[in-house]
């Protein structure tokens, strides 16, 4: 049995970036770059006009000669006299012989005449060309996350395909003959299955959703061979139960006659102890307990970690905060705890109902109150370390 921060360690040092591809930027929203993006074009392309009002060439008087009308989108051009102005819109191209827009309610206008009310100074109003970017300049850097801001600036360059990291294929293995579907009769001993849907509805909030789902009863040749198949087609293999040591728990042994490298197997921690990480050629494996609870917590803590290290994220680590704990807590045990918590503005709440077994707490909270190995009971008041759930 190996500590948080070992398996943590291991997972983070055996979790590689998965090779690159190209994506349509319109389909690349969640995935991150994996190569920088070099600027094509100047942003903007041509001297802009920032403002509703007059492009200007500025001479000593305050009166003008308006002697045309540019809108956003025209192509035609003034060779401005000093002395004479055109109407302009926002975002229209500025004439490279004026030097300054002054807004139209600074101005009074008399047919095709203006007189200035204001004083105005060279470039005001006038976005410079390049003024976002200029031409060969890096636009966005390998490993950044493409946001929907991030694809419309992309659009704004007018890029259309970039290279990102591929976002994992993802297995989720059910085992257990004591678990049905839901919507089918309970019979005495059946218990209705919760965790591909609760593991798959979390993949999707991640923005991971290549995601296949296979159910296999505790039977050791069909785990055997439902493992062999899905280690060659999938980046990462998340199995839920059967990774004890009882009589029927099989998903330990078959992983062995498999040859997967076992990176670990069981942490000293609540809830989550019977965890398995393994590798074998570019399959990594999970093995979940059956517990809901453990499952969903060691899926935050050590499953997502691998998730992020595989699509490119470098900044793959969970938010922390400290918090006030306005509830007290008993630890029985030595090991290290996650509780379900929710945290507010200013302090942390340490939910009822902490069993592994309980996913009515867990539908609640927001966060994990870490409590340490060497610490055996939380006061009223006392700062707790809080791990930030996903939103």
């Amino acid at each position: 049995m190996i500590s948080i921060s070992e398996a943590y360690q291991r997972v983070a040092e055996n979790s590689e970036a998965l090779p690159s591809v190209w994506k349509s930027v319109k389909e690349a929203v969640s995935y991150y770059l994996a190569e920088d993006v070099i600027a094509p074009i100047h942003m903007p392309p041509f001297p802009q006009s920032a403002m509703d009002g007059y492009a200007l060439n500025i001479h000593d008087s305050k009166n003008y000669k308006v002697v045309g009308e540019m809108k956003a989108g025209d192509e035609k051009s003034f060779q401005l006299q000093p002395g004479e102005a055109v109407r302009i819109f926002t975002g229209a191209a500025v004439p490279d012989t004026a030097n300054a827009v002054i807004m139209q309610e600074k101005v009074s206008e008399n047919k095709d005449d203006i007189i200035l009310l204001n004083s105005v100074s060279i470039m005001e109003n006038i976005r410079p060309a390049g003024e976002q970017i200029q031409k060969g300049a890096t636009a966005l850097t390998k490993g950044t996350l493409l946001t929907p801001a991030a694809i419309g600036f992309l659009y704004s360059l007018g890029i259309t395909k970039v290279q990102v990291h591929k976002k994992p294929g993802i297995a989720i293995v059910s085992t257990g003959d004591e678990l049905i579907e839901p919507g089918q009769p309970l019979s005495y001993g059946k218990i209705y299955e919760s965790n591909t849907a609760m593991l798959h509805s979390a993949l999707n909030l991640l923005h991971f959703n290549d995601v296949e789902i296979y159910k296999v009863k505790d039977d050791y040749i069909k785990t055997l061979k439902l493992l062999e198949s899905l280690i060659n087609n999938y980046d990462l293999i998340i199995i839920t139960g059967g990774i004890s040591v009882g009589d029927y728990d099989f998903v330990g042994k078959t992983l062995k006659e498999l040859e997967v490298k076992e990176l670990f197997y069981k942490v000293k921690q609540k809830p989550g102890k019977p965890l398995y990480f393994g590798k074998k050629n570019q399959s990594n494996i999970f093995a979940l307990p059956g517990n809901p609870a453990a499952a969903l917590s060691c899926f935050y803590i050590y499953v997502r970690t691998c998730l992020e290290l595989q699509s490119g994220n470098k900044n793959y680590h969970l938010e922390k905060t400290v918090a006030p704990s306005v509830s007290e807590f008993i630890k029985k045990g030595d090991r290290p705890q996650f509780l379900k918590s929710i945290l507010n503005e200013k302090t942390v709440t340490i939910l009822e109902g902490q069993s592994s077994a309980m996913l009515q707490t867990f539908a609640v909270a927001n966060a994990l109150v870490y409590v340490p190995e060497e610490v055996n009971e939380i006061n009223l008041g006392d700062t707790v370390e809080v791990i930030l759930l996903p939103e």
